[in-house]
C-alpha cells in the first residue's frame, strides 16, 4: 500500500486572509476559495499544499506540529515577516538557537532556519 501526502490542513478564523499571507511568505498561488476552505500551492503544482479550512474561537495551545522555512538572509526574512504580522515566539528553545521561532497572523508557530 502507498499513501501520498496531499495537503498540511490548517485552521483558520479567516481562512482566505490566512492563505493569502503563506501565498506571499512561500511564493505560493493561493487557489479560489472553496466551501471547504483556501489551498495555497506551490507555483509549479509539485508537492504538498497547505490548505485553510475555517475554526472559530482562539487556537487553544501551541501547536503539536509546525513548518520549518529556510531563506537565504534569515535576518531580513524575519524582518519582514515581522512587518507583515508574524511575531515571536517563545516555546523553549534554547537562547543560541541557530532558528527563530515566529507566528502567523493567526499565531500558527513556524520555524525560520539558518540557510542550508
Amino acid at each position: 500500500m502507498v499513501i501520498g501526502w496531499a495537503a498540511l490542513t490548517i485552521d483558520a478564523r479567516d481562512p482566505l486572509s490566512l492563505a493569502r499571507w503563506w501565498a506571499q511568505t512561500l511564493g505560493w498561488e493561493p487557489a479560489d476559495p472553496a466551501p471547504a476552505g483556501v489551498e495555497v500551492r506551490p507555483p509549479d503544482g509539485r508537492g504538498p499544499s497547505l490548505f485553510f479550512t475555517r475554526a472559530d474561537g482562539a487556537k487553544p495551545a501551541k501547536n503539536r506540529l509546525h513548518l520549518d522555512l529556510y531563506a537565504e538572509d534569515q535576518a531580513a526574512a524575519v524582518n519582514d515577516l515581522l512587518a507583515r504580522g508574524a511575531t515571536r515566539a517563545a516555546v523553549g528553545q534554547p537562547d543560541d538557537a541557530d532558528w527563530v521561532v515566529l507566528r502567523d497572523p493567526e499565531e500558527n508557530e513556524f520555524c525560520l532556519l539558518e540557510p542550508r
